[in-house]
């Protein structure tokens, strides 16, 4: 009796051991960030050569033999997990199913993941943006003018410890001048550039005699001298103003520095009350120190400072397949390209944008359904008794053959 008849049980066994595998792996690996959850698919061994007999007409035919079962794994790619809250500034979660971040290994070599638990790590005073396997995250280095680099390389956490002051150029003041019972009216202003914390100057309105609703308006700063004015307003009898609407200033810093700044004032009025200052807004911004940094839904990593203004880093490079199912699993949350994938695009690049893909401070969960795993537990364990049973009839009929030929 040929020993094929243990080939069909045998490989029965070996396909459904590897599907109690891959079952295991997803349960153990239910709370891994960004895991996809493996399915193990079946098909039927065949014979590599048909064989030949002839039929009661003496017409020729064939058939192919069977030789049992095999087995692979494919992971649910494009099955999307669900997107969590985390609060930790590098977490980032892709709310697209075909999109990826990019990691390299350190020698060159690129994967891809869904895994946006990120973190920080120095490597001989550099902090890079690694993932939860020490991958380095890919991205695009900020030129700092708005702009990134067009070339992916790793992200690199190098912020300054200290945003310089930004020099005030423009300035709207809005405002009341009193219609009556004074004669001047002052209103303190803030101009940054020179210092970090930014130099006090007063805007004095002073009534000119002789003429009605007019008024000259000058300047005075603790630490230097304002040129451009007097500068003559006038208001209406309804109390608007009527001219100028800006005007231009400059003003010298005992320090040698200096600022042209535009003044708008075309909101101001002249009404009977005090000289209140309604709001007074300008491009000028203090420095400020380093806080840290964080990952916004644009993708950009970015860095945060006391005087509540940002500075990019970098962008995160996403990316897409035109056949992402048929990316290579490196484990349950890394995978790398091949052929089979097609064309690479970004979904997040130096000059891309993509809305509602990025959900920062959060993680994509695992997509394994417990419920489902235990169902299938339970169906492949019946399939492999089954195949097992098969294997001890199948011995007990060879050792029946050998007990009647011994």
């Amino acid at each position: 009796m040929a020993l094929g008849i243990f080939f069909a049980s045998t490989t029965g066994l070996e396909a459904q051991s590897n599907a109690l595998s891959a079952v295991s792996d997803n349960i153990a690996n239910v709370n891994t960030v960004g895991y996809k959850a493996a399915d193990t698919q079946f098909y039927t061994l065949l014979g590599s050569q048909p064989s030949t007999y002839n039929n009661a007409s003496g017409l020729a035919s064939s058939r192919v033999d069977t030789f049992g079962v095999g087995s692979y794994t494919r992971y649910s790619i494009l099955d999307q997990g669900v997107v969590t809250s985390t609060g930790n500034a590098f977490d980032v979660a892709l709310n697209q199913s075909n999109a990826f971040f990019a990691l390299n290994d350190g020698y060159g070599n690129i994967y891809y993941s869904r895994a946006g638990q990120f973190s920080e790590r120095s490597v001989d005073g550099v902090n890079f943006l690694i993932n939860n396997s020490g991958y380095n995250v890919q991205g695009f280095a900020a030129n700092g003018d708005g702009t990134f680099s067009g070339t992916m390389s790793d992200v690199i956490i190098d912020p300054v410890d200290k945003m310089p002051a930004i020099p005030t150029s423009d300035m709207e003041i809005i405002a009341n001048v009193p219609a009556s019972g004074v004669d001047t009216s002052t209103y303190g202003l803030t101009v940054y550039g020179p210092t970090e914390g930014g130099e006090n100057m007063n805007m004095v309105f002073t009534k000119v005699e002789g003429k009605s609703n007019t008024w000259n308006i000058d300047f005075v700063a603790e630490n230097g001298t304002i040129t451009g004015g007097p500068i003559e307003a006038v208001f209406s009898s309804d109390g608007k103003l009527v001219s100028p609407k800006s005007f231009d200033i400059t003003a010298n810093w005992n320090d040698g520095t200096s600022n042209n700044i535009t003044i708008h004032i075309d909101k101001m009025t002249q009404y009977a009350g005090s000289s209140v200052e309604t709001r007074i807004s300008q491009d000028g911004v203090p420095s400020g120190d380093y806080l840290g940094s964080y990952i916004d839904n644009d993708g950009v990593l970015r860095a945060k400072y006391s005087n509540q203004k940002t500075m990019d880093i970098a962008k995160l490079a996403v990316v897409s397949f035109q056949a992402p199912e048929n990316l290579i699993p490196v484990s349950g949350t890394m995978f790398e390209a091949s052929v089979d994938v097609g064309v690479m695009n970004y979904v997040i690049g130096p000059d891309t944008n993509n809305l509602n893909v990025i959900v920062p401070e959060s993680v994509e969960a695992s997509n394994v359904r417990v419920e489902e795993e235990f169902a299938e537990m339970i169906k492949v364990q019946r399939a492999y008794n089954l195949n097992s049973s098969a294997f001890t009839t199948a011995n007990e009929m060879v050792s029946t053959v050998i007990d009647l030929k011994s």
